[in-house]
């Protein structure tokens, strides 16, 4: 049987999941909560994880490692940014350590940071651990779709070189529940013609978003689109706009000739479609990438091993 080894965390806004691994990152157990950041009262965040895995802690004493928004400003307590490139050996180096009982320690990855051309700074926390876990080649564009869609490009080494993100799906939870575009939409089916017709609209209007997204509104009170298909038509329009705005050579890299996407499934099928369209061909990241990068990071700062 293969012993515990690691408690691996992916500690985000809304959710925690919580995976035991044992030699080679092989999954033993996973549990999952609604007891992301947001969602912890009073910053008891050693409560929440005690309430999900305090007894794997208290039978296994083996080391845990987290990733994502627990190393926040709101979160546990904040990790460093690194400066890209960066990878694993860098961020094996700057966990952040809390002690949670004699012996046993849980260490936050840090997050990464980069400079755009426009001179702003941009910012991931848990991507990058994925990005990590992914095993891209040099020179490859990975996006990962989201509330803030990240747009990575790989160096050398397995090093993340540079990023961009798009608030692609921030933008369409505004626009749809606190504006009026949503007054037209009705929700709970697709349509697979609205969001194709939606995302041509948004390769070609990328440049002129703030008008372009107004055929959201327009489309439904001209009847062009059913009141049914209107989600998926906005959904169109705006992720349209974040491919076009690549290929427009508005993102860090330019046009990629392909992409590599990582994250949920649906959301990813999603995106291949709008790059099948943009005539931007795509591969899937396998779904391990997370614990993958955990474990990578783990090893790295020496707090497992790898076994014979």
């Amino acid at each position: 049987m293969n012993p515990a080894r690691l408690i691996a965390l992916d500690w985000g806004t809304s959710n925690l999941r919580a995976s035991l691994l044992g030699d080679g990152a092989e999954r033993l157990q996973t549990r999952a909560a609604a007891g992301g950041i947001m969602a912890v009262p009073e910053r008891r965040f050693a409560q929440a994880l005690n309430d999900l895995c305090g007894d794997w802690i208290d039978e296994h004493g083996c080391p845990l490692i987290a990733s994502g928004m627990i190393g926040s400003r709101q979160g546990w307590q904040e990790a460093p940014y690194l400066e890209c490139p960066a990878g694993l050996a860098a961020a094996a180096a700057q966990l952040t350590r809390i002690e949670l009982r004699p012996g046993v320690a849980l260490h936050i990855a840090p997050g990464l940071r980069c400079v755009g051309g426009d001179g702003q700074d941009d910012v991931m926390r848990g991507e990058e651990t994925q990005l990590w876990g992914a095993g891209l080649a040099e020179g490859s564009c990975c996006v990962l779709p989201g509330t803030h869609s990240k747009w990575a490009w790989m160096g050398g080494g397995g090093a993340v070189a540079r990023f961009q993100t798009c608030m692609t799906g921030e933008v369409y939870a505004l626009l749809t529940q606190h504006g009026i575009l949503g007054r037209l939409m009705v929700f709970g089916e697709s349509s697979a013609a609205a969001f194709e017709q939606g995302t041509r609209l948004g390769l070609a209007g990328h440049a002129n978003l703030l008008h372009t997204v107004f055929a959201a509104r327009t489309a439904g009170l001209m009847e062009r689109v059913a009141p049914a298909g209107l989600p998926d038509f906005l959904s169109g329009i705006l992720i349209g706009a974040e491919i076009g705005g690549a290929s427009g050579g508005t993102l860090a890299g330019g046009p990629p000739g392909s992409v590599a996407l990582l994250g949920d499934a649906a959301l990813c099928d999603r995106y291949a479609t709008a790059f099948g369209i943009a005539g931007v061909a795509t591969t899937r990241v396998p779904d391990e990438a997370t614990i993958r990068g955990q474990w990578q990071l783990a090893l790295h700062a020496g707090l497992v091993k790898e076994r014979a």
